[in-house]
This record gives C-alpha cells, sequence and structure tokens, in this order.
C-alpha cells in the first residue's frame, strides 16, 4: 500500500481533509479510505454499536472523489496529513481496525424506494441534537448517555420513511445538507442509503419500508 494518497487537485484534497475533521469530530474511530480505478471512497461511522447489547444503529456517511488512477487502498486511518505538493495526503504509519469497517455497503444494484426533503431532515437532526442535551443529566456516566442516545437515534422517524432518526444526525454532522433538495432513499439488502448532493448516509438493519404489521400467534378464541 501506497504511504501516500494522491488525488485529482486541490479541492479534491481540501475536500477529503474536510470530511477527515468533520470524522475526528464526530468519533475516534477513524475513517475508511477505499481507492480503486481513479475513485476514493471515505467512509465514516456516525453512530455505531459498541457491545453485544448497545442498541445503537450503524449509520455511516460517504463521500466520493476522484483521485488518481494507480492508487489503490484499503485502510482505516485516525488522520491525514498534508504535503508540499496539494494533491498528495500523507497517510500515517499504523491503520485502525473498528467494528463498523469490517461490515461494508453492497456496489451492487441499488433500488429506489422514495425520498425525503432535505429540510425535514435538517428539523429532525436538530431535534435529535436537543433531545440529546436536554436527557444528558450533569454527572451522567458514559453508558447511561450512550443509552441515551441510542433511544433517540435509533429510533424509527416516520418522517424518514421508517428509518432511525440517526440517518439526520450522520448528515447534519458530516454536513451534507445544503439548501433545498429532495434526496433519494435507496435500497440494497439490509442497506439503506440517503443521496445528498454533497455526500451519502447509509444505515444497516431493518427498517419500517414496506413492512407489514406483525401477526399474533397463538390459537384463536
Amino acid at each position: 500500500m501506497s504511504s501516500q494518497l494522491v488525488l485529482a487537485d486541490a479541492p479534491t484534497t481540501k475536500d477529503v481533509l474536510t470530511f477527515v475533521g468533520r470524522a475526528g469530530r464526530i468519533s475516534d474511530e477513524g475513517v475508511r479510505l477505499q481507492a480503486t480505478g481513479g475513485v476514493l471512497a471515505l467512509s465514516a461511522a456516525a453512530l455505531a454499536p459498541q457491545g453485544l447489547f448497545d442498541q445503537t444503529p450503524t449509520v455511516l456517511g460517504m463521500r466520493v472523489v476522484h483521485a488518481d488512477p494507480e492508487l489503490v487502498c484499503d485502510i482505516v486511518v485516525a488522520s491525514l496529513t498534508a504535503t508540499d505538493d496539494e494533491r498528495v495526503l500523507d497517510l500515517p504509519e499504523t491503520g485502525l481496525s473498528p467494528a463498523w469497517a469490517g461490515i461494508a455497503p453492497p456496489r451492487g444494484e441499488w433500488e429506489r424506494i422514495g425520498s425525503v426533503a432535505a429540510s425535514v431532515v435538517a428539523q429532525r437532526a436538530q431535534w435529535g441534537i436537543s433531545a440529546v442535551a436536554r436527557g444528558a443529566t450533569d454527572g451522567a456516566g458514559e453508558e447511561a448517555v450512550r443509552a441515551l442516545r441510542a433511544a433517540i437515534w435509533g429510533e424509527p422517524e416516520d418522517d424518514l420513511l421508517g428509518l432511525p432518526r440517526g440517518v439526520a444526525f450522520a448528515a447534519d454532522a458530516f454536513g451534507f445538507i445544503s439548501g433545498e433538495e429532495d434526496v433519494a432513499v435507496m435500497r440494497s439488502g439490509r442497506w439503506t442509503r440517503l443521496a445528498f448532493r454533497r455526500g451519502h448516509v447509509l444505515t444497516r438493519g431493518p427498517a419500517a419500508i414496506g413492512l407489514t404489521a406483525v401477526r399474533g400467534t397463538g390459537t384463536a378464541d
């Protein structure tokens, strides 16, 4: 693996550093860099479960940019460093191994299943941020705060087509919401993707979209 990322141009380098910086403010679990064929996909976890009983949904932010056609890599890093060459970024000497990076979104066909207004996504993000702030009492331990965040961000949201409210948090945190936009909602297997102009939000797991009511079991009266 190359010790450097060679990108298409200086604006792309700035774009990559912005994404990495935002990811670092969200968590310390790094950014996954996957490059091949002149394309670099950057993904990072806005939300991810931390243990077996953690109900936090897996929600990723993703940005796709142009890179040098010869660049090939697949690594998770905590940071990237600018160089004298505006097209080149230095990779750290060691990578990370967060659990979320072991579950990759599919690269095959995605089916469009609906859309949602960017303004609605922004509203639900701000509601959730306020709810977390109100519920996090002084002196609350790390586990209590994590449980609160899981409850708020993991709850299916009707205004978001039954997806967990955490997709709105991710869109806001990664700066994908900008002006009026009709955001396509796509599905492939267990993954659902919100395709913003500025990037993508992906979540893994069962979604309420298209599901029928659960039937009761047992002997009828």
